[in-house]
């Protein structure tokens, strides 16, 4: 890991710790903590080989539309049902998810300081009465789950803001670090339909904010403020993550092509100047915003004319890392034939 890499890590833990001490304005803390989540997660997600979940076409189309289901469905439920019960089986379900985003978050630092031993061989783990379902895993990987567990405990007994704020960084890193969308034209799909579906549910539906402050769980960040009236400042993690896999995907095309960090740049200051944008139209206006309406136009707006500036539009809409990956695999088994 890069000493810049090191240096975001550092700051990002310094930040989420700092409002328990200092007063810290919530509007930079947003910005901040928001755009170092995105610039982790990016670094994260350059491997040797492609994020394991890649998008297509097909599935981007199709996001806006299950992601208004889901989203209609628990408004449904928060009206009809039981807030406490509702909230109670999703602390249940984000309990174990939490453990694992936790967990495989912090691996990467744990890893250095465990025997090589702990860290490579695998507990093969087969379910009583079910032998055929079995889980893989390292020592390493239970070394780590101790504090995602602690963590985890914690949030669900205190509710506390840092709790959340801690799951909710770890969902937002290895969303960014895990998933791809493949191409820029995917993103593009994906962009434009989050950006019309944004809206919709802020501006002309109160499910959106209704859903927001009903639901009792890390799906949000939270941000203490001086204010009694509105103790919290919130963003949703979907804010982090939908334009952090777009920016991410932005660092790896520059990586393929055996360069710095050119278009992840552009990309990265186009994020931070949405986001600023949102922070201060909600101030303005005192209103809740979609955020996508303003993350969206810029990511892709800096984006497109930093590209168009080089003249490398060609091959930015070329790249594809399912062909990437293809190509290596091809090469590879070649190379066994050879041999």
């Amino acid at each position: 890991m890069k000493n810049v890499e090191r240096l975001a890590n550092v700051a990002l833990l310094g930040l989420s710790l700092a409002p328990l001490v200092v007063n810290v304005d919530p509007n930079v803390n947003v910005i901040v903590t928001a755009c170092l989540t995105v610039f982790v997660g990016c670094y994260r997600s350059v491997k040797p080989t492609p994020p394991s979940e890649t998008m297509s076409n097909e599935h981007a189309m199709r996001f806006p539309l299950v992601g208004s289901a889901m989203l209609l469905s628990l408004f449904l439920l928060f009206k009809f049902l039981s807030k406490d019960l509702v909230n109670a089986v999703l602390t249940c379900y984000f309990f174990v998810l939490g453990i694992a985003a936790l967990s495989a978050t912090l691996l990467p630092a744990i890893r250095r300081f465990l025997p090589k031993k702990w860290n490579d061989d695998l507990i093969i783990w087969h379910f009583p009465y079910f032998r055929s379902l079995e889980i893989e895993f390292t020592r390493s990987q239970i070394v780590a789950a101790i504090p995602g567990t602690i963590f985890c405990v914690w949030y669900a007994k205190q509710k506390h803001w840092l709790a959340n704020n801690v799951l909710g960084l770890a969902f937002c890193i290895q969303g960014i670090e895990m998933l791809s969308l493949g191409s820029f034209k995917t993103g593009a799909i994906l962009l434009a339909g989050l950006f019309v579906y944004d809206i919709f549910w802020v501006f002309f539906t109160p499910v959106m904010v209704s859903v927001a402050k009903s639901f009792d769980a890390p799906i949000k960040l939270l941000f203490p403020t001086a204010d009694a009236k509105r103790p919290f400042s919130m963003l949703g993690l979907g804010d982090i993550v939908i334009p952090g896999i777009f920016v991410a995907l932005a660092l790896r095309f520059d990586v393929s092509r055996g360069k710095g960090p050119q278009y992840f740049k552009s990309a990265f200051i186009g994020y931070t100047f949405g986001l600023a944008l949102t922070i201060f139209v909600m101030n303005w206006f005192q209103a809740a915003q979609p955020a996508l309406l303003y993350i969206v136009p810029a990511v892709i707006g800096f984006l497109a004319v930093h590209c168009i500036w080089n003249g490398d539009v060609k091959p930015l809409l070329e790249f594809d890392e399912g062909k990437t990956k293809g190509a290596e695999e091809a090469d590879a088994k070649e190379s066994k034939k050879v041999e």
